[in-house]
């Protein structure tokens, strides 16, 4: 992997990426994860959730997910790379339609949530969250393509239209609470405005730096600078990971803090396990699991690897994923924090999918090059 000390190599048309190793003398080296296994798996849960009735609507569209169709979109094209794919699957591209549709008609489509039909202030949290999954979706999207799209352009506008300028969320957005963690809960504000973060870092053509973008990063980084010191681990590293793109998120004290934070939960088998990354408790007082997942661990190792590329327990957590995909699915494991599901039903599953999302992330640094700092 090549910022860890490896190199991966795709063996042709199974497209199993190997350790470098494996080609200089080690003949018995299984292989160490299967990259066409993850991109069907993705594709097959991003086909799913299009389809999925309680993820319908209005104008024949669906929503963008925080667990499956966010990560999904981050997480997919990295596998561009390792299975020498020359664009988006089907799959992603139903998804950038759907979104831009729903952009294009910004004002005609009805919130995620209405009012009406799930109280106040649901229809204000919808726009919010969605304004940031939107361009997130369409950014990740154009940094492939090398050029910002003006449905991006539009998409963005639309986000800082709806960015806070007032009270404790101020640089923030309004973001859904259903109490569900760890991401549509009273604590989330502050993971949407990594993904908005983000959504900056990956846009290509220079945005982040221009004049459309200048007053809300503004506003974005003095509220980070607020409240980093109030969140709990998993929000912490979202950020960290999205200032690995757009400075002036993290200063240099809270990223080795934070850092110092993450190893201290380390498992012993190398990984990292979610509910360690929070005051986390399950609603229907069922344990915890507190097994490594890919979720915690690929997060981790991306929040950690700009400024620690060569620490060895980041080649741990690499190992571990390496090690942990699911022969059978593609997928990598992780856990509901709210509650215990079927981890064979299509919902117990929302978890894997950001696991993996996450996992093919980290296991593939290459892909990286798409974005850019800004200052």
């Amino acid at each position: 992997m090549t910022t860890l000390g490896r190199a991966l190599v795709i063996l042709g048309a199974a497209a199993v990426v190997v350790p470098f190793a494996a080609h200089m003398g080690a003949e018995t080296a299984p292989p160490a994860w299967n990259a066409q296994a993850a991109a069907t798996y993705l594709d097959g849960r991003l086909d799913w959730w299009s389809t999925f009735p309680n993820a319908a609507r209005d104008h024949d569209t669906y929503c963008v997910s925080c667990h499956t169709a966010a990560p999904v979109a981050l997480g997919r094209p990295a596998l561009r790379q390792p299975l020498n794919e020359r664009g988006p699957s089907a799959a992603e591209r139903k998804l950038y339609e759907n979104v831009a549709k729903r952009v294009a008609l910004w004002r005609e489509v009805a919130p995620f949530y209405p009012d009406q039909t799930r109280g106040l202030p649901k229809s204000s949290e919808s726009r919010g969250t969605e304004s940031v999954l939107n361009a997130l979706v369409l950014s990740a999207r154009d940094a492939q393509a090398g050029r910002l799209a003006d449905d991006t352009r539009q998409a963005f506008a639309n986000m800082w239209e709806l960015q806070m300028r007032t009270g404790p969320t101020n640089g923030a957005w309004a973001w859904l609470d259903f109490h569900y963690e760890p991401w549509e809960a009273p604590g989330s504000p502050f993971f949407g405005a990594a993904m908005a973060a983000t959504a900056l870092g990956l846009a290509p053509d220079g945005y982040a730096a221009s004049d459309a973008a200048k007053d809300g990063l503004t506003r974005l980084r003095e509220y980070s600078a607020r409240e980093l010191p109030k969140q709990n681990l998993f929000n912490k590293l979202m950020m960290l990971w999205a200032s690995a793109h757009i400075d002036g998120l993290v200063g240099d004290s809270d990223r080795q803090a934070i850092a110092d934070a993450a190893f201290a939960v380390q498992q012993p088998d190398g990984g990292w396990n979610l509910a360690a990354l929070g005051d986390f408790k399950r609603v229907d007082n069922t344990a915890l699991d507190r097994r490594s997942d890919g979720l915690a661990t690929g997060l981790v190792i991306l929040a950690l690897r700009p400024s620690m590329r060569t620490d060895a327990r980041l080649t741990r957590g690499i190992d571990w994923l390496e090690k942990n995909q699911d022969a059978r699915t593609g997928a990598w494991p992780a856990t509901s924090l709210n509650k215990e599901r079927d981890p064979a039903s299509d919902i117990g599953r929302f978890m894997s999918d950001a696991a993996t999302s996450y996992a093919v992330m980290a296991l593939t640094p290459s892909h990286e090059s798409t974005t850019r700092i800004v200052r």
